[in-house]
């Protein structure tokens, strides 16, 4: 990708000189940019799925909140799916183009956070994600070394998984799965997954979410496995102090990253315009079966 192709958009964004990100005096018309620049590598793992967002409407260091409901107000480009819930059918939100993601940018958008299933399959789960979040006292290289001992122990069964930075302090490692399987079956493998590895190692990781036991210890987060759960998408802006991206990465340039916030927004631009290809480009086409937990 010598250069990123650049989505056209009728969206009109207001107040584009406004700050959002007051540190790097960041505007909305820059979010917006960055969101039109980014969406031919964002739209694959965004378009076409149930969301959650994160909006901030005085900003990332301001009061932000989380929606999932759909609004009328949103825009003719952000749509609506019927969900049952247990207090009844509920309207969640989706975008399928750059004019939904702008869309949503014009109502304060800073983050994306897609459902790991499809609209068209909302109850068959094709996305797995382990969200490595290090305790006080974990480097950044036990971090590094936590994703790197799951995708071994994911592919003992059978599984290949692909890694994100999450743009906050941790690590995603993701695992592609054939739609079948329900939200339950999901979520019992991966808690089962994540037992096994702090069995295996305790004196590095903890499943649970408990604060006060997370002291030199990984938290291997399998929570965001269950129905209506996210996790932040990939080229996501973060309502960062500094605008950090969730970005996608190979394997191989794992070891090259120095730090969970290395790409902030124009850096992720950057090394978009660098890729000679996705490096999840495998990942809508690998076929693996969940394995019984």
């Amino acid at each position: 990708m010598a250069a990123l192709k650049v989505a056209d958009s009728t969206v009109n964004i207001t107040h584009p000189e406004r700050v959002v990100y007051p540190k790097d005096k960041i505007t909305k018309g820059q979010v917006a940019d960055y969101y039109r620049r980014i969406a031919p590598l964002l739209l694959p793992e965004l378009a076409g799925r149930p969301l959650s967002l994160l909006r901030c409407p005085d900003g990332a260091d301001g009061e932000c909140f989380f929606q999932k409901h759909h609004a009328p107000s949103l825009g003719k480009g952000v749509h609506a799916i019927p969900l049952k819930q247990k207090s009844g059918t509920e309207d969640y939100l989706y975008v399928d183009d750059v004019e939904g993601v702008l869309a949503l940018v014009q109502m304060n958008t800073l983050e994306l956070h897609p459902w790991g299933s499809t609209v068209a399959a909302p109850e068959q789960p094709d996305r797995l994600v382990f969200d490595l979040d290090p305790g006080p006292g974990v480097t950044w290289t036990q971090v590094k070394d936590a994703a790197r001992v799951i995708r071994a122990h994911l592919r003992k069964t059978g599984l290949e998984s692909f890694v994100r930075l999450s743009g906050g302090k941790g690590l995603h490692v993701v695992v592609p799965i054939d739609p079948g399987p329900s939200w339950d079956m999901a979520r019992e493998f991966c808690e089962a997954f994540a037992d096994a590895m702090v069995q295996h190692q305790p004196e590095r990781y903890i499943a649970t979410m408990s604060k006060a036991k997370r002291e030199q210890k990984i938290f291997i987060d399998w929570l965001r496995n269950g129905r209506g759960s996210t996790s932040v998408c990939s080229w996501s802006l973060r309502a960062r102090e500094h605008a950090t991206v969730a970005v996608p990465l190979r394997w191989e340039d794992l070891g090259k990253i120095t730090s969970p916030g290395q790409f902030t927004l124009d850096k992720a631009l950057q090394r978009a315009a660098r890729l000679k290809g996705d490096p999840w480009k495998d990942i809508a086409t690998l076929k693996q079966a969940l394995p019984h937990a």
